[in-house]
């Protein structure tokens, strides 16, 4: 990655990690929702960044769009609490069981391979190689990522795309019910 790259990779992750803690303790719940929904669509541009467009699709479908709708219903169904505390307060038992956690994991950082690394454990693998050769020859579909998901993990995508069909479906259903309540 480029020096540009990374620094905008780094502003992303503050800005991801700015709204998932604003998220978590914003007490106005109409705030919270939206903080929520720009985590989620800060998630989804760092999935785009480590080149993962299938799992980015999903994440802004899914968390930036069908989960706020969702949420932005139910608060229309609810009373907002009142009170003049706009942050709730902080538990630090549970801030610091997961700040060790986020801790544990960051150790973990360094052994990954940088990305686009020709050397790394995946590109060399004699499993890469094997759908690089024979994706095309296979399957007829050109994009190996896609020849990969649509043919040979065929059933675990179908399962994927039946999740999104069916948060589609209980979006309508919730629509339709509030259109005549």
């Amino acid at each position: 990655m480029t020096d540009v790259q990374l620094t905008l990779f780094a502003l992303l992750l503050a800005f991801v990690i700015f709204a998932a803690l604003a998220a978590a303790f914003l007490r106005d719940i109409l705030s919270a929702i939206i903080a929520f929904a720009g985590f989620s669509f800060g998630i989804a541009l760092v999935y785009v960044l480590l080149r993962a467009p299938d799992v980015a699709l999903t994440e802004a479908a899914v968390g930036a769009g069908v989960t706020t709708v969702l949420f932005l219903l139910t608060i229309v169904r609810t009373v907002r609490p009142g009170g003049d505390r706009l942050f709730e307060r902080i538990k630090w038992g549970p801030a610091a069981v997961a700040t060790a956690l986020v801790g544990v994991l960051l150790t973990t950082v360094r052994s990954l391979p940088r990305i686009g690394d020709p050397n790394s454990a995946v590109a060399t693998s004699e499993v890469t190689r094997y759908y690089l050769e024979n994706a095309y020859p296979q399957t007829d579909v050109e994009n190996v990522v896609t020849a990969v998901l649509a043919a040979y993990r065929g059933f675990d995508t179908l399962g994927e795309a039946a999740v999104v069909l069916a948060a589609g479906i209980a979006v309508l259903v919730v629509l339709r019910k509030e259109v005549y309540v």
